[in-house]
């Protein structure tokens, strides 16, 4: 068992995984501070002792409201949710599939590259489609790992 953990640590494909995934998962966390900025900025308050700096009783409840644009910031967070995760999963089985490093980098790199697009796309927001089409890319680089994954193994 330690061959392989060692294989696994000089695999150059599962640290490209890696590193990617580190950014990826990054800019998904900083969806979190953005929300917080907007419902600061906003005083747009989702729970009633948020609000507990800005006046008492009814002067405070004034700010338990949806906002536009937290609500479009909420939005990318949980598109991020919903695309990153699969990639997590289904990109680690990829990377241990043995692919080739320049195909998997292309893999890795288009994923990124998309999310990004994808949260410039909707905190702009840029016309569309350019949130679409981001969106549609990083999610077919998904399903080709996972292609990948199902026709190196065939255990099914």
């Amino acid at each position: 068992e330690m061959a392989k953990l060692t294989q696994l640590i000089d695999n150059e494909v599962f640290w490209a995984y890696a590193t990617y995934t580190t950014i990826v998962l990054l800019k998904m966390m900083l969806m979190s501070p953005i929300t917080a900025y907007f419902r600061i900025t906003r005083k747009a308050f989702a729970n009633p002792e948020d609000t507990a700096s800005l006046g008492k009783g009814e002067s405070a409840k004034k700010f338990l409201r949806t906002d536009p644009d937290v609500e479009r910031v909420r939005r990318g967070h949980l598109n991020d949710l919903e695309n990153i995760v699969p990639f997590l999963g289904i990109g680690l089985l990829y990377a241990l599939c043995g692919p080739e490093l320049s195909t998997a980098l292309l893999h890795f790199r288009i994923f990124t590259g998309a999310r990004i697009l994808h949260t410039f796309a909707y905190l702009i927001p840029l016309p569309q489609p350019s949130r679409g089409l981001s969106w549609a890319v990083g999610y077919a680089v998904t399903i080709s790992m996972a292609y990948q994954v199902l026709k190196t193994t065939l255990y099914l």
